[in-house]
């Protein structure tokens, strides 16, 4: 492995990380996930527009202008998949929220045949079957101890999350972090009245605690993964970067477990594994002999 491909590896293992530990940030910040979803997009776009004027790069107007319809429905789906998200974390533990979030790449399996023209192959029916049976574990069904708020809220927020990446698909000309600055930017901007609406900010508390988490969550957890996820792609094959962005959901499950104390029976356990299995599994290239 080259140096260069080394320190993409090691960007991308970053980025993985860093969002690994979002859940945790969530459990600690006491403010409605409207509020906080809109103060993510507007700092995360704050800091990667900061980056490219660094980096002496400017937007592309007239790319943007040409993709700005599926630009500005693919950032307002984002504010929304994150305010389900976060949501789904104060059902649930950040264990089965993540899981059921990473149940996107199942719902652009069962999606790609009728919007991407791509076969349903007999591995990947195999990987939904093994998804579907890892949610009904992971929920507590087989014991009757579901609570399906926060499982419906993660599954929602991953079926908003796989509608994002089928849009930005059909977006041409835009590069990565220029994409990105504008689809956080509008996030930002389309919850401002949803919160002013819906959400009573001033009865939450602004310690400096609180403060300092607001803007880890703008600026680390969404500005720097960001530019660490992006900075990567282009110097890693596109399996590696699916296959390492499954760190995510894994170091999310061990944090759960080992910091917040959330418990996990064994059929929940195997539920995890089922739903990472699959998920990674169907990211894998398909033989010319798959049916």
């Amino acid at each position: 492995m080259n140096g260069e491909a080394a320190r993409a590896r090691l960007a991308l293992i970053g980025s993985m990380c860093i969002w690994g530990t979002i859940g945790l940030a969530r459990r600690f910040l006491p403010v409605p996930s409207g509020f906080l979803s809109m103060t993510r997009g507007v700092l995360g776009a704050a800091f990667l527009l900061l980056l490219l004027r660094a980096r002496g790069e400017t937007l592309s107007r007239d790319a943007i202008r040409a993709n700005g319809r599926l630009l500005a429905v693919s950032g307002a789906l984002i504010g929304c998949n994150w305010i389900l998200l976060f949501e789904a974390y104060r059902f649930t533990t950040v264990a089965i929220a993540e899981l059921c979030y990473y149940m996107a790449p199942v719902f652009i399996l069962l999606a790609a045949p009728f919007l991407l023209r791509e076969r349903l192959t007999l591995r990947r029916l195999l990987c939904v079957a093994a998804a579907l049976i890892g949610i009904a574990l992971v929920s507590g069904l087989p014991a009757g101890g579901a609570d399906w708020r926060g499982i419906l809220l993660g599954l929602s927020a991953a079926a908003l999350y796989a509608a994002i990446v089928l849009l930005n698909k059909r977006i041409r000309g835009v590069g990565a972090y220029e994409r990105t600055v504008v689809q956080l930017g509008v996030a930002g901007m389309v919850l401002i009245p949803y919160v002013l609406l819906t959400e009573d900010v001033s009865a939450a508390v602004f310690t400096p605690t609180v403060v300092a988490l607001l803007l880890v969550v703008g600026f680390v957890h969404t500005g720097v993964a960001y530019a660490l996820y992006f900075g990567s792609m282009d110097a890693l094959p596109a399996h590696t970067l699916a296959l390492l962005g499954y760190l995510d959901p894994v170091l999310a499950v061990l944090f759960s477990a080992l910091l917040l104390r959330e418990p996990m029976t064994p059929l929940q356990a195997l539920g995890a594994a089922l739903i990472l299995c699959a998920a990674v599994t169907a990211e894998l290239p398909e033989k010319a002999d798959d049916t």
